[in-house]
């Protein structure tokens, strides 16, 4: 494979792959594989366990460290029950925007991405550029920290990642943080009736869901710190989303399970509120279990994202900001896998092209006008490494 796509081929391309984080996204792995390797660009791999899914990383430019790493996913969120205008997995363009599952989270910037490095391969470069594909971003992050100790060897170590996130082309310096606990309550069926003698495993879930609304509101009224107030909301926040268990009305439950899922600013410790959570788990589970010993909690961790904090003179900020020209100060309250390389040694900076409130919804899109912006971006960038 020898031609030279454009962005918009490219892009066109990884969408047309489904990536949904519950399926496989080796088809995508192996086109861009393919792809780089007929542009001389020798690429590595690094597989989940399960050999399901694998991230892609590769090189180009000098042997040396201090280059650039552009960070991207490549898995998307499902489409089932969206009402979409047209195929999700088609580009479609209309009005001055890309329609299409994944063009602004975020196979838009992976596909300015793979055109930047193939045209580095091609200009020449004197400070390397490097890509990293990731996997299963999209279900907590949790395919990034695999892949980048897997980078560690195969190829030089860079100085600076920009994490393609979709950021309207700001350079955004700092996120929260994330964990998400699954929690799975055991209790003991009795008929309704009788249910002092029983154990409801909802009505105990139903417990641990209030303390963490009373903590929010607890949270909600504490006065920020300075870090912490930079951020929309200002405090951290524990959400539960779905909740599963019970087998009929007149049955106390036996089993209920939901995941507590904290978004926690950056001065804060993930640990900290887990071992509070973790505390409070074993405080309702004794209750319990003194009236069927036989009840419990049982609990694992899904996912710990740690938070992107703003860097002193970092090298990837100071990077983006040379490129783009924005001299603002932006952070934003979802989490990304910039703060997994920067727990990792690297400076970071999330820059990418598109809005955040776009992404994950039913006729998803990136404006022409955002996906031209990242294009200069990539060309600007390409000029700085020559």
């Amino acid at each position: 494979m020898t031609t030279r796509l454009s962005p918009l081929e490219l892009m066109e391309k990884l969408v047309s792959f489904p990536t949904v984080s519950r399926d496989s996204n080796l088809p995508l792995v192996d086109w861009v594989e393919d792809y780089l390797t007929g542009h001389g660009i020798v690429c590595h791999r690094h597989y989940r366990e399960d050999n399901e899914q694998a991230a892609l990383f590769a090189h180009v430019g000098p042997e040396v460290e201090g280059g650039v790493i552009l960070s991207g996913h490549t898995d998307v969120v499902p489409v089932d029950g969206q009402p979409w205008a047209s195929d999700p997995f088609t580009v479609t363009e209309r009005d001055g925007k890309y329609f299409g599952r994944g063009t602004c989270d975020m196979k838009g910037f992976d596909a300015l991405a793979l055109w930047a490095l193939v045209e580095a391969k091609y200009q020449g470069v004197t400070r390397p550029l490097q890509i990293a594909l990731s996997y299963d971003e999209e279900v907590g992050c949790v395919g990034a920290p695999p892949m980048i100790r897997a980078m560690q060897g195969p190829i030089p170590r860079a100085s600076a990642v920009i994490v393609g996130e979709p950021s309207e082309m700001r350079a955004v310096t700092g996120h929260k943080g994330g964990i998400g606990i699954v929690t799975n309550i055991v209790g003991f069926e009795v008929h309704s009736s009788l249910m002092h003698t029983g154990v409801n495993a909802i009505m105990e879930a139903a417990k641990i869901i209030d303390w963490t609304n009373q903590v929010n509101a607890e949270e909600m009224a504490r006065e920020p710190d300075e870090l912490a107030a930079m951020f929309e909301p200002p405090w951290t926040l524990g959400h539960v989303g779905t909740i599963q268990g019970g087998t009929a009305n007149n049955i106390t439950a036996k089993d209920c399970r939901f995941t507590l899922g904290y978004r926690v600013v950056p001065s804060q410790s993930a640990e900290d509120w887990r071992d509070r959570y973790i505390a409070k788990l074993r405080e309702v589970e004794a209750e319990m279990k003194k009236i069927r010993p036989e009840a419990r909690i049982d609990f694992e961790q899904a996912f710990d994202v740690p938070g992107l904090v703003p860097e002193e003179d970092g090298a990837a900020e100071a990077l983006a900001r040379r490129l783009t020209g924005d001299n603002g100060t932006h952070v934003v309250s979802y989490g990304t896998e910039a703060g997994q390389f920067q727990a990792a040694g690297y400076s970071a900076v999330i820059c990418g092209p598109g809005s955040i409130e776009q992404a994950h919804q039913p006729d998803e899109f990136i404006s022409v006008a955002q996906f031209n912006a990242g294009h200069d971006f990539m060309k600007a960038l390409l000029r700085e490494l020559a």
